[in-house]
């Protein structure tokens, strides 16, 4: 019961963060964003050069931080890795294509659905059906095998990245990109930002908030307890955007999305697809790499390059809606992901194995 209603104050306290973040300078319906985030952080490093998306937003590195700040007092920072980490970017990579044609991650499709944003409703959807895709491997024994102890640097790596861009953020120098117009010239003044990130890591961490696993839960064993931080992140941002006026619903005219339901479906279940299979949703393995999971920072640096790539080839979606690129890299994430899946259960490994010799 304690760790249930942890569970229902961190979404709370989220859903109103967002909304916080939105009314002080964040892109509409965008509070909170893992992959838009990622996207400007690729964007202000150079990796791509969309330039109405470069900013180095500080809130996920704020994630990281919280959650390696408060898994340090609590002595949960665990050094580790070794579990397919090569797969794991992999499915880093596509989750972040499924999420840009989609125009968002899990935790943006319920801000953008308490906002009237219905084309989320069709996300959502999508997301839930890419889950029960993936539960049909993890109950047929999928497993990207167990990670193990590694010396501390490991653990230390992502989190002094996140430091790393802060400074950056902070310092401003020449060689790094700001939007001077479209999203990424939308901000929260920078140290609210990099404060409600690091409070998000923190809530997050210690209740293992997971949009992912919350519906994952719910479809393998019944439990509604990670499910009802969604609801509670939702609800929270549904009530304040009513109080400020800033709740519109309809399928049309929504900020930074399309009303392409096909593709915000196939979007949005490659990401849940592939969070299955890796273990999380992006903001999850934001939050277990600063516990020291070595193996969910590579996941986050295949976000990352997966960001840089959507803007590079074209990949990404817009108001206008999904690039034939697009469409093409969610049918080839669709077919790797799978592939992963398979190649993965025991009696794929076992004919391998039965092969070689």
């Amino acid at each position: 019961m304690k760790q249930s209603r942890l569970v229902i104050i961190s979404g709370l306290s989220i859903g109103a963060a967002s909304v916080l973040l939105m009314r002080l300078g964040n892109p509409a319906n965008m509070g909170v964003c893992v992959a838009c985030f990622i996207r400007d952080i690729a964007g202000g490093l150079g990796l791509h050069r969309a330039a109405a998306v470069q900013y180095l937003r500080p809130e996920v590195p704020g994630f990281i931080l919280g959650s390696m700040i408060v898994s340090s007092i609590t002595r949960e920072f665990k050094p580790r890795g070794g579990s397919s980490p090569l797969l794991r970017f992999v499915l880093g990579f596509f989750m972040m294509i499924g999420a840009l044609v989609f125009l968002g991650c899990p935790l943006r499709m319920g801000l953008r659905l308490a906002a009237g944003d219905l084309n989320a409703l069709v996300g959502l959807v999508g997301f839930a059906a890419g889950i029960w895709v993936g539960l049909i491997y993890l109950r047929n024994g999928f497993s990207l095998g167990r990670s193990t102890r590694l010396p501390a640097p490991n653990g230390a790596a992502m989190p002094a990245m996140a430091a790393g861009t802060v400074l950056l953020a902070a310092a401003a120098p020449a060689f790094i990109f700001f939007s001077t117009s479209g999203p990424g010239a939308s901000h929260a003044p920078l140290l609210i930002s990099l404060a409600v990130g690091l409070l998000v890591g923190v809530l997050a961490q210690r209740s293992r908030l997971c949009m992912a696993g919350g519906i994952r839960d719910l479809f393998l064993i019944k439990s509604g307890h990670l499910f009802v931080g969604f609801v509670a992140i939702f609800a929270a941002a549904l009530v304040l955007n009513l109080a400020v006026g800033d709740f519109k619903l309809g399928f049309e005219g929504q900020p930074v999305a399309h009303t392409d339901g096909l593709w915000n479906f196939l979007g949005m279940g490659l990401v849940g697809l592939c969070a299955t299979l890796a273990g999380g949703c992006p903001l999850r393995q934001c939050i277990l790499s600063g516990e020291g999971d070595a193996d969910a920072a590579v996941t986050v640096l295949g976000m990352l390059i997966g960001a840089a790539f959507a803007h590079n080839f074209g990949t990404a979606a817009s108001a206008a809606g999904v690039t034939a690129n697009g469409k093409w890299a969610v049918a080839i994430g669709y077919a790797a992901a799978v592939a992963i899946a398979y190649f993965c259960l025991p009696r794929a490994q076992k004919g391998g194995k039965a092969d070689a010799a």
